[in-house]
């Protein structure tokens, strides 16, 4: 975990609650969508080496979040949070709880009611997470059972997850000029798959050539990845038909992915003007489903995704003029 980031941890016997405060390196639009959006919730939530995985979700106030936590060995346990009051952006109060599969709820086991309250500044987000128990023999429990290592363990996925994120966006392409490319995820095969595209377009990679995960420069806050990752690749480019660029990126299990079939590739646009780029995701947007909304990163890109609603996955990418 980020020592740098704020963490505070504080259980209070008298109301049965747990106060949480967090600092995340992201804007407010990334660190929203990666508490609500499942398919982000699912990269994780889950302390390592458990995972999650979203049977269903309707993030609405009288919706529900039905997931598991599923063990290395397969072994799935579930929950069920109940949105009780969503303020867009700023709040959602949710209702948790152990179930079965169907969710219904397991009345011998605890509930706790999570009031979470986002605030950006300085282009970081603090999370307040308020958490209250029923009595404080529940409390106790879920103290007991290593809910702040497990919750410290999460959060600590989050980082990661969004550092992953900006790097994978992070084309490093030469600036104002506007172009199309497809965006392209491999569970692992990424070079493979790149290796057989060069041979038969018969081109080269960009100057950027390949780089891989090892290239990042370690950082003391975050456990040390396999030899196997660290050989994956984090991004590659290769010009194909009519200079259309392909770009590749290996999502490795290992590092929270959770890829299939259908979320694996993107049509980019990268725009040469911001205006352009707001202009084109919100009429292409329109009626589809949002899982990234357009916002400023601080490597100085404008960046969003989403599904339009024909089902085809888009991003927008804009790089500001230097």
């Amino acid at each position: 975990m980020n020592p740098n980031l704020l963490f505070d941890f504080k259980v209070n016997r008298e109301k049965n609650t747990i106060e949480v405060m967090r600092e995340f390196a992201a804007d407010l639009n990334l660190v929203w969508s990666a508490w609500t959006d499942p398919d982000m919730l699912d990269q994780w939530w889950a302390p390592k080496p458990y995972r999650t995985e979203t049977k269903s979700m309707y993030f609405n106030e009288g919706g529900t979040w039905l997931y598991a936590i599923i063990s290395p060995e397969g072994e799935k346990k579930w929950c069920m949070a109940d949105y009780i009051k969503i303020e867009y952006m700023k709040k959602f109060v949710a209702l948790d709880g152990f179930c079965d599969d169907e969710g219904n709820l397991k009345a011998d086991l605890p509930r706790s009611l999570w009031s979470n309250t986002f605030v950006e500044k300085d282009n970081k987000t603090t999370v307040s997470i308020h958490i209250k128990y029923d009595s404080l023999e529940d409390l106790e429990k879920i103290i007991a059972v290593g809910f702040k290592e497990g919750l410290t363990m999460a959060i600590g996925n989050l980082d990661q997850y969004i550092e992953a994120k900006v790097k994978l966006r992070n084309e490093k392409k030469t600036p104002n000029n506007s172009r199309v490319s497809t965006y392209l995820n491999f569970p692992g095969n990424t070079e493979e798959a790149f290796v057989f595209y060069k041979s038969v377009f018969k081109s080269e990679y960009t100057d950027s050539g390949i780089q891989r995960f090892g290239d990042l420069p370690p950082a003391a806050d975050h456990p040390p990845i396999s030899d196997a990752v660290k050989n994956m690749i984090l991004l590659v480019e290769l010009p194909i038909t009519a200079n259309h660029i392909l770009m590749g990126t290996d999502a490795p299990k290992e590092l929270g992915f959770n890829l299939i079939q259908g979320n694996n590739m993107h049509i980019q646009i990268e725009p040469d003007s911001k205006a352009d780029a707001q202009r084109i995701f919100d009429e292409l947007s329109s009626g589809g489903s949002i899982s990234l909304p357009l916002q400023d990163m601080f490597w100085g890109a404008y960046v969003g995704s989403f599904t339009d609603k024909y089902g085809i996955n888009w991003m927008i990418n804009y790089l500001e003029k230097k």
